[in-house]
């Protein structure tokens, strides 16, 4: 089964527009991203998909990896990729989406996900969490957070604190990671469904699987990554790379 990742690449983010253009050390953030999933063993192939001329021309010159224009009207980084699938990319059964502001994605944990969608027939959609240290990201909306059940199938991704931990229990608050897997046929049908609520009232793409009774496989990384949510990230960036 030959492997894609595609790096969804949107340049109008709402909390810091043309960050993945933004500098950190003397590179783009999207080339660190880039660079880290040039670090794979088991990636057949790496594109980029973005809906602006300023990554396209900037990942021509300088990231030697195929890139492709993708519509305005794709909503999130899953419709982004299944156009590229469905235009260009037919040879392909597995697609891995690593977000453009993910610089310092783990590539172990892409080959995990890899190794887990093509040993497994009935995982379909994956993607990673990992607990989280600094309780003051439980109440940060920026910071995505998920629960799962026994068998590692998510419940619920949510901005705000889940689960509320309402007695004082010990708990695990796990943050969701900025990478997707998904089967080819899968991700085709995830791109044809309207946009669902949760999906549209949270701004998180997977709930539109959730919200359709669709299962998403997580996956616990051994290692944390630090997105690019706003321009204050640049410096927890720098600061992991020093």
């Amino acid at each position: 089964m030959k492997t894609a990742v595609v790096v969804p690449s949107r340049y109008d983010s709402s909390r810091f527009p043309g960050k993945l253009l933004a500098i950190i050390k003397g590179k783009p953030l999207i080339e660190y991203t880039v660079e880290q999933v040039k670090k794979c063993k088991k990636v057949d192939y790496i594109a980029v998909a973005t809906d602006d001329k300023r990554i396209y021309d900037f990942v021509i010159k300088s990231l030697k990896v195929d890139v492709f224009m993708t519509p305005k009207i794709c909503k999130s980084g899953t419709d982004r990729i299944a156009f590229v699938a469905s235009k260009f990319l037919k040879r392909f059964e597995i697609f891995i989406n690593v977000q453009g502001d993910e610089p310092l994605i783990d590539p172990a944990l892409i080959d995990e996900i890899i190794k887990l969608l093509k040993k497994d027939s009935t995982v379909e959609y994956i993607t990673a969490a990992f607990p989280i240290k600094d309780v003051n990201l439980i109440n940060n909306p920026n910071i995505v957070k998920v629960v799962f059940d026994k068998d590692m199938y998510a419940l619920y991704f949510s901005r705000f604190s889940i689960p509320f931990n309402r007695d004082g229990l010990k708990v695990k608050h796990y943050k969701h990671m900025g990478i997707y897997g998904y089967k080819r046929k899968f991700l085709l049908y995830l791109s044809k469904i309207k946009r669902s609520l949760l999906e549209r009232i949270e701004n998180l793409e997977q709930l539109r699987a959730l919200e359709n009774g669709k299962k998403i496989k997580i996956i616990v990384s051994k290692k944390d990554s630090v997105g690019v949510d706003t321009p204050k990230d640049i410096a927890k960036v720098e600061k992991y790379l020093q």
